[in-house]
């Protein structure tokens, strides 16, 4: 009789604890859950990528919300003029063809600028360019960029550079709901983007950095000089482009 109702209080002892191990933060199951189906989604839609052009993007969304009428128009690389592809290296990532997401030498570089207060740079690859404009939004943030890294690396992991730089020619915002090369240069010069010349190619690249404020048809003067500047360095990156050349 001893031994049983010693043996009775742990056997409820051992089901409260069952019990209490059931119900021990659900939520973090659910959260769990709902972050793989997450990647899982974002893992297949990069794969799709690879050969579906994508419909619409978060930027596109926004700017049709705030009233703006969508100019875009897909346009193979092929048919993009090779003086855009070399202007946009050469002013956004020259490292392009030598890195798989993420340039960590433009980073170091700079973080030393901001240190030695030189005024702040970019270090944002082509590749990172290309997931913020397909996945995320374009308010700076720290979390919009711990988010553009990884999504750089899996997107180059899973395209090769030519649909790279093909994606990213046809999704960039050139300008108030001007999106994609062919838009941009229909827009602007009235020309389709096979016909840019290397002055306005290298306008284009330069109104990248702020395309709701810089006009390649009506350039400031500071714009201008920097157009001038990628016209400059254009013949020498011809090699280090060589990927989508």
């Amino acid at each position: 009789m001893a031994g049983q109702a010693a043996s009775g209080p742990k056997k409820r002892t051992t089901k409260r604890a069952g019990g209490r191990k059931a119900h021990h933060h659900p939520w973090l199951r659910r959260v769990a859950l709902g972050l793989l189906i997450v990647a899982g989604a974002l893992i297949f839609s990069i794969a799709a990528f690879r050969f579906i052009n994508p419909p619409i993007t978060p930027v596109m969304v926004v700017e049709k919300l705030q009233g703006a009428t969508l100019r875009r128009q897909w346009m193979p690389l092929e048919k993009i003029s090779p003086n855009l592809r070399l202007a946009v290296v050469s002013s956004e990532d020259g490292r392009f063809c030598a890195h798989w997401g993420v340039d960590w030498a433009a980073v170091r570089d700079a973080v030393k600028a901001a240190n030695s207060l030189k005024g702040v740079r970019g270090a944002s690859t082509i590749p990172m360019q290309t997931a913020k404009n397909l996945y995320l939004w374009t308010r700076r943030s720290y979390l919009r960029k711990a988010l553009e890294a990884p999504l750089a690396y899996l997107m180059s992991a899973i395209w090769p550079k030519r649909r790279m730089m093909e994606v990213y020619l046809n999704i960039a915002q050139w300008g108030p709901g001007v999106f994609g090369a062919e838009a941009a240069s229909r827009y602007y010069f009235h020309k389709s983007a096979s016909r840019l010349t290397r002055h306005q190619a290298a306008l284009l690249a330069a109104a990248l950095p702020n395309p709701r404020a810089r006009n390649p048809a009506k350039p400031s003067r500071r714009m201008r000089l920097i157009a001038r500047t990628l016209e400059r360095r254009m013949p020498s990156m011809v090699k280090r482009a060589a990927c989508v050349m």
